[in-house]
């Protein structure tokens, strides 16, 4: 049965730099939201974001962010599993979005210089790493749940026996005006699974673990038990509930596990219009009776949506409740939808429980779904 340990953890999004500053703050129900810094509200109906705060002035943006946010999670994974700043030998796989479309934007709009080379993440991954081996997969929102498949997979062959799975994204004008124009009023905030939602609003986010075949002595923060991925494109934008559930048993038979087992399900939970009902329709048919068993949070709440990062750092934060025993609550959420009356989620504040088994959903643009099972490592 699968069970890879995850010996290394990194994180950047907008409530905090690092695992710990992140877990803490997003259980204390501190949200990243704030105006618009990286370019000119005038132009857009919504006026906040969930970025990180690392321009030199508000309104303007330099490029190489979405690389930068990268380096920083990957490194801070890499010390932490002690593979120091060294990762040549050792695959790197990243899930991304957009990439640094952001950087293409001020180019070509403002003359901002940026070379192409920068467009791939890899150049400045062997700069800063030595890293000789590394893959970026664009599958929008699931990205780094499908990189950590396909991590997970190389192990399984025998390939390697280390590997950095990452995901990042960051805000970029044209997919922000894309997102806010959908929506009839302009969100002003994500409030996941809530009947008076407006719908989504972007954050920036960087998210990294190291994956091993097996112990050799680290400490290990949890275990992989399995990842599943399907495309069921049955929509551009709108989600199936079929293919998430489809996903979701998929991921429980290659765990090993049953719905009755899961603990916490870190809930992919957008805010949007289509989605959450979606989702909330697929966990009830999945859990069937057992729907009120897990405990259920939605952080996008408090990050915004970071996009291909979103997975990544839902696993980040769902292996550190199961050590601590604390889960972060979904920040806005004060009228659940018909479709998720039966959830037992947290709101208000943390909630303190023992748990074992966590899952992990991603879903992105064109019916592209992701369900990961982690346990704790006890």
């Amino acid at each position: 049965m699968l069970s890879r340990p995850i010996t290394g953890m990194g994180a950047v999004a907008s409530t905090g730099r690092g695992v710990d500053e992140l877990f803490e703050s997003l259980c204390q129900g501190r949200t990243g939201r704030a105006e618009l810094r990286g370019f000119d509200r005038s132009r857009f109906r919504a006026q906040h974001a969930y970025e990180v705060d690392d321009r030199p002035a508000p309104g303007q943006d330099v490029p190489g962010r979405a690389t930068r946010l990268l380096i920083d999670a990957i490194g801070q994974a890499a010390e932490d599993a002690g593979l120091g700043d060294d990762l040549s030998g050792v695959p790197v796989l990243i899930g991304t979005g957009l990439r640094e479309l952001r950087s293409a934007e001020l180019w070509w709009r403002d003359g901002t210089p940026f070379a192409d080379s920068g467009l791939h993440f890899g150049t400045a991954l062997r700069e800063r790493f030595g890293a000789d081996n590394t893959h970026t997969f664009s599958n929008a929102c699931s990205a780094s749940l499908y990189a950590l498949a396909l991590g997970s997979d190389l192990l399984e062959q025998d390939e390697v026996d280390t590997v950095v799975v990452a995901g990042v994204d960051v805000l970029t004008e044209s997919m922000y005006g894309l997102l806010e124009r959908v929506h009839p009023v302009p969100p002003d905030r994500v409030r996941p699974f809530d009947r008076n939602r407006t719908g989504v609003l972007m954050g920036d986010g960087a998210g990294a673990v190291v994956l091993r075949r097996e112990d050799a002595g680290q400490r290990v923060h949890g275990r992989l038990r399995g990842v599943a991925v399907n495309c069921d494109a049955y929509h551009v934008t709108a989600p199936s509930p079929e293919g998430i559930a489809e996903a979701m048993r998929a991921a429980y038979r290659i765990a090993g596990v049953k719905p009755a087992d899961v603990d916490l399900v870190m809930a992919h939970g957008t805010g949007t219009l289509l989605n959450d009902e979606a989702e909330a329709v697929a966990l009830a048919e999945v859990f069937g009776p057992d729907a009120g068993r897990p405990l259920v949070t939605a952080v996008k709440s408090m990050t915004g949506h970071t996009s291909g990062a979103s997975g990544l750092l839902n696993l980040i934060v769902g292996l550190r409740a199961l050590n601590e025993g604390r889960v972060p609550p979904t920040v806005g959420l004060e009228d659940p939808v018909d479709e998720a009356a039966k959830f037992r989620f947290v709101t208000g504040e943390a909630a303190t429980e023992r748990m074992r088994v966590a899952q992990l959903n991603a879903f992105g643009f064109g019916g592209i779904n992701a369900v990961a099972i982690v346990e704790a490592d006890r």
